[in-house]
């Protein structure tokens, strides 16, 4: 499997100096890459290594300086040692399973295409009209329905259920039992009081080298798609609802769940059992601490969230005023002891 240095940059996030039309075939050490490996360096005690390196690309720190000329392109990111394992992680996702070929009995709709070097499982299913490209690896019991693209190299773990109309992309992981595209939680309150389901004929995009745990699902939209971006990992026992938008390389921890059309900014990170309301926005590069609770849209960048009580809504929102202004009470109060203080002074 070969990319070009633009294509690795884009899914890194990353920005490319240089040739960015190299392409890359493999991993290695900086001190031992060869043309058509991608290295990276981290550590300033192999940056020496920078300017002999026979890697043509390597990825390094938004902030590395070079002292003299180099030969490889350079895929400038955050943090060059996260990126690097990412890379290294779908890696090995691909190839340490060993799995390739057919196994009996499987099924594979005729008019589906599924490119070379795949793995098709027993009992697997494969519907009409779909497009699974090289490399893909479809594990036992896996559904996956009509007119599913799936990108070269991922993987669809055992028991994971693809509703019709799903995009994966390249590099994607989708764990045992997971559910991608089911409806979405879409009922409209009757004069009667009961509900009538609400059609949702959307569907979800997942990005490149996104992660899905098992067990977990994603809604497909009412109307266009539900969004899951490049570099996103999604526990296990997460809820992605309807129309819901995740931003690139965002992190959401076990039992978290976000309502629908709520929109999480790239670079976010969501800890277990994080609550988040439908039409709610993250900035980018949020983070929200355990059990807390989202209620309304965070616009600055970098804001750390934590904090949910639930109890009366009246009595709630009174707290929350109070609560907002304790360091001006616990001000005030000190300042009057103060006074008391030196007015009972002899």
């Amino acid at each position: 499997m070969e990319f070009t240095v633009q294509q690795i940059a884009e899914v890194l996030g990353g920005t490319v100096e240089g040739d960015a039309t190299l392409r890359i075939s493999s991993l290695a050490k900086i001190e031992e890459a060869q043309a058509g490996s991608l290295t990276f360096l981290s550590n300033s005690k192999y940056e020496p290594f920078l300017y002999d390196t026979g890697a043509s690309a390597v990825i390094v720190g938004q902030a590395q300086e070079l002292k003299q000329a180099i030969k490889p392109a350079l895929i400038r990111v955050e943090n060059p040692y996260t990126a690097f394992s990412q890379l290294l992680e779908f890696y090995a996702q691909a190839t340490r399973t060993g799995k390739r070929g057919v196994e009996q009995p499987s099924f594979i709709g005729e008019s589906s295409e599924i490119g070379p070097g795949h793995y098709r499982g027993a009992f697997s299913y494969i519907g009409e009209n779909c497009k699974l490209g090289e490399n893909v690896l479809v594990f036992p019991h896996a559904y996956i329905g009509d007119r599913v693209t799936i990108g070269a190299g991922s993987i669809i773990h055992a028991g994971a259920k693809i509703y019709p109309d799903t995009v994966i992309g390249r590099f994607c992981v989708i764990k045992a039992g997971a559910v991608v595209g089911s409806d979405g939680f879409g009922f409209a309150p009757q004069p009667d009081g009961s509900y009538k389901a609400i059609p949702q004929i959307g569907n979800v995009v997942l990005e490149d080298y996104v992660s899905i745990g098992a067990n977990a699902t994603v809604d497909c939209a009412t109307l266009g798609s539900t969004i899951v971006r490049t570099g996103s990992k999604i526990d296990n026992l997460v809820q992605l609802a309807h129309n819901v938008e995740i931003g690139r390389h965002t992190v959401i921890a076990s039992q978290s769940g976000i309502a629908g059309s709520a929109k999480i900014g790239d670079h976010c990170v969501l800890a277990g059992q994080v609550g988040m309301a439908g039409h709610v926005t993250l900035a980018n590069k949020t983070t929200v601490t355990a059990q807390s609770g989202i209620g309304k849209n965070v616009k600055q960048e970098g804001t750390i969230l934590q904090g949910s009580t639930a109890f009366d809504f009246k009595q709630n929102q009174r707290a929350q005023i109070v609560f907002r202004r304790l360091p001006e009470l616990e001000q005030r109060v000190a300042q009057l002891e103060k006074a008391k203080n030196a007015a009972e002074k002899p």
